[in-house]
């Protein structure tokens, strides 16, 4: 019984169904399903199989933007009964777009990602400045700096938030993962940030394993 219950939050979240995640989530406290439980096996579940999909040109932006706002939804309803049993994140991490740039449409798909891995997440917005990731990173004790650009003209700002990142001596306390259309490996290995991800979905399982790693 409790697994169907699990299956239909999952089912309901990769549908998009943000009210009635929202009703399920009850349901499963209600019937005293834990809530590590239901967000592991019901809403993670639903969310990595919508990031599989993604990854393989399954579904699109539309369909993860809604499937997200649906797992924010249950997330509502299940935050105080995780901070009540204890459960914490898996990690931490600030995100945002570098100074001189606006846009946030990969931004907001990589943190929706991240949040949908267990990942506590600080949106910082876009056009950043290299001081407030770092100082962001320093003050909320973040594994992970998260860097978006769009254009060609501010990609280079990211080389200077690892520089900053050095000037503050947090340099091995703390991941820089880079992404966006004019980013790749190779400028990646050029600023000595430590990963590039083509895409959203392997940014993801990208932070799940650098905070693994940190964490051990």
């Amino acid at each position: 019984m409790d697994n169907e219950l699990l299956q239909e939050i999952s089912l309901n979240l990769q549908r998009g169904k943000a009210k009635v995640v929202k009703e399920l989530v009850q349901q499963a406290l209600d019937a005293g399903i834990a809530p590590e439980t239901i967000l592991r096996e019901g809403m993670l579940d639903g969310m990595n199989i919508i990031g599989e999909k993604f990854k393989n040109n399954e579904v699109y932006v539309p369909e993860v933007l809604v499937a997200a706002r649906a797992m924010n939804m249950g997330t509502q309803v299940l935050k105080p009964a995780l901070e009540a049993s204890g459960v914490k994140a898996t990690g931490k991490a600030c995100i945002g777009t570098v100074q001189g740039d606006l846009h946030d449409i990969g931004k907001n798909l990589v943190k929706m990602m991240l949040e949908g891995k267990g990942l506590e997440v600080i949106d910082l917005g876009t056009d950043v400045s290299p001081e407030t990731f770092v100082q962001t990173a320093i003050d909320e004790n973040c594994q992970l700096i998260c860097l978006s650009a769009l254009l060609t003209t501010t990609m280079d700002v990211m080389g200077d938030v690892v520089k900053k990142a050095e000037e503050a001596g947090i340099r091995d306390k703390v991941k820089i993962m880079i992404g966006g259309a004019p980013v790749d490996q190779a400028f990646c290995d050029k600023i000595g940030a430590d990963v590039y991800t083509p895409d959203a979905a392997s940014a993801a399982d990208a932070a799940v394993e650098l905070c693994r790693a940190m964490c051990e």
